[in-house]
């Protein structure tokens, strides 16, 4: 039996077949989920906003259907291990006391792109501390800088994005406040090796202070790697969490990061 089908029939074929395709799109939830590495600091004086941020990245990750696996020191890392993950995050973790099997692993991730990176606060420690001497590579990473000084007492300041266009700054405003938080100084602004996405103006410290740098950026990434990769000065305090600013760059940067 020969069937014949009219342009007016095949229209509303085409529609159906559309309509169908919509539907069993995937969303987040049905998405293969991707893993993500935290490497973090414990204890001390940041281990209040490392367990508010592990229990807000548990939500993220179940609602971005990623998972994570948490680590507190780099025994483990090596280049097989790294392997597992689309992005680490460097939550505080130092640039020191690494193993050396897990510097010659991290160096290759991010140079040659086998996974994104997303680093805070403490990760720009740099120089020699507790013994161990700097990491080289990791500040050149960095921009070429040398950790100099920080406001000790904390303090709140205005925020200035200087990329708006930068996937980790989607929905962020051109300007907010960051909540009383430690603000380091570097030896040098990383500006001319790395691509500047905020800035904070040493102006609007509250408390003032007199420890400043001039130009003075606190978000950036570096276009040189081939990794994906984006630093947070920002990273100290709890209540970073309650800053909806802060929380929608974090989710932002582990998603762009991850290549997701």
């Amino acid at each position: 039996m020969k069937i014949q089908i009219n342009s007016l029939s095949f229209y509303k074929i085409y529609l159906a077949l559309a309509l169908v395709m919509i539907i069993v799109s995937p969303s987040d939830a049905q998405k293969t989920p991707f893993q993500a590495l935290v490497l973090t600091e414990r204890g001390g004086l940041h281990e209040e906003f490392v367990a508010a941020s592990l229990k807000w990245l548990d939500s993220v990750a179940a609602r971005r259907n990623f998972k994570l696996t948490v680590v507190n020191s780099t025994e483990l890392v090596d280049e097989a291990y790294l392997a597992n993950y689309k992005v680490l995050i460097q939550l505080n973790y130092p640039p020191y006391n690494w193993t050396d099997k897990a510097k010659e692993a991290f160096e290759q991730y991010i140079s040659q792109g086998r996974g994104g990176w997303v680093g805070f606060h403490h990760a720009t420690l740099l120089g020699e501390f507790d013994g161990f001497q700097m990491w080289n590579w990791f500040s050149s990473f960095m921009g070429g800088i040398r950790f100099k000084n920080y406001i000790a007492a904390k303090a709140s300041a205005t925020v200035h994005t200087e990329e708006s266009r930068h996937p980790v700054m989607k929905g962020v405003p051109s300007s907010f406040t960051i909540p009383d938080d430690e603000w380091y100084t570097f030896d040098k602004s990383p500006r001319p090796n790395v691509h500047v996405l905020a800035n904070v103006d040493e102006s609007s410290y509250q408390p003032a202070s007199d420890i400043k740098m001039g130009d003075h950026p606190v978000i950036w990434t570096n276009f040189k790697m081939k990794a994906r990769n984006v630093y947070f000065l920002m990273g100290h305090d709890a209540k970073l969490l309650k800053s909806n600013e802060f929380k929608a760059m974090f989710e932002n940067a582990v998603l762009w990061a991850s290549g997701d």
